[in-house]
């Protein structure tokens, strides 16, 4: 069976399920204190090695990324077209609405004025009427001496301030070395790097952009960047669930 074979409601009550049970209290704690929480055992081993491997075929993707010709490390990746996989859109779907909580959060205590709708598609809505109609969930793939450059993943005017990987291969086992990083440059310091460490089947919720920090009188805005570090061996594959989409 492929994720495509999957039914889409059967799909999307799974997602919602897994979402529902994960400890979101602590989650949203390690976000506002550190800029990324892990869901731990989001997929099955079973679910992550079906991911994995759609990555040959073609017609599950709309672009590959070389990363070595753009500068941007080593390794590969491609995007999704729609309809995305349904394992896929039921996550990306269930997870929204817990999300945007946090980021009206944050964006209030930064004082921006945007806020987002609860609902992903009234998300979805707003960027395709900024012309950002591309869908953005990609699948990586990383051989041994692969990296991912520390970046942003902004592709238009319009961008939602958290995003999710899942690792669906397993450390030690499938591959060694592949961390995942995230740092933070706060105002007048130096930058703090943050290695967070995954199973295969769990998730890391990160930062993009900015988020708030609390300072001595009030919050201050800090820059993140996330990456991947070097492999040492095996073959490293993670799906990204960006939740705006590309120009």
């Amino acid at each position: 069976m492929t994720i495509h074979s999957l039914n889409t409601k059967r799909a999307g009550r799974s997602a919602e399920s897994r979402v529902v049970a994960q400890d979101w209290r602590a989650l949203v704690s390690d976000l506002d204190a550190h800029g990324c929480a892990v869901m731990p055992g989001l997929l099955s081993p079973s679910e992550c090695a079906e991911i994995a491997a759609l990555y040959p075929h073609e017609e599950h993707f709309r672009s590959h990324v070389v990363m070595a010709r753009h500068g941007f490390g080593k390794g590969e990746y491609r995007y999704f077209r729609y309809p995305l996989p349904d394992l896929i859109e039921g996550l990306r779907t269930a997870l929204y609405p817990r999300l945007a909580t946090v980021a009206n959060d944050w964006n209030e205590k930064m004082g921006a004025a945007l806020r987002y709708p609860s609902d992903h598609a009234a998300f979805l809505k707003r960027c395709h009427d900024e012309g950002q109609v591309k869908p953005t969930p990609l699948l990586l793939q990383y051989a041994p001496g692969d990296f991912n450059c520390l970046h942003q993943d902004l592709y238009g005017a319009l961008a939602f301030p958290l995003q999710v990987a899942i690792l669906l291969s397993q450390p030690g086992q499938d591959f060694t070395g592949g961390e995942f990083v995230l740092t933070e440059q706060r105002p007048r310091m130096q930058s703090r790097a943050e290695v967070v460490p995954l199973k295969r089947g769990d998730a890391v919720i990160f930062a993009v952009h900015n988020r708030p920090v609390q300072g001595t009188k009030s919050y201050y805005r800090v820059n993140l960047r996330h990456g991947v570090s070097r492999l040492r061996s095996g073959q490293r594959h993670t799906v990204g669930i960006i939740f705006h989409d590309a120009e």
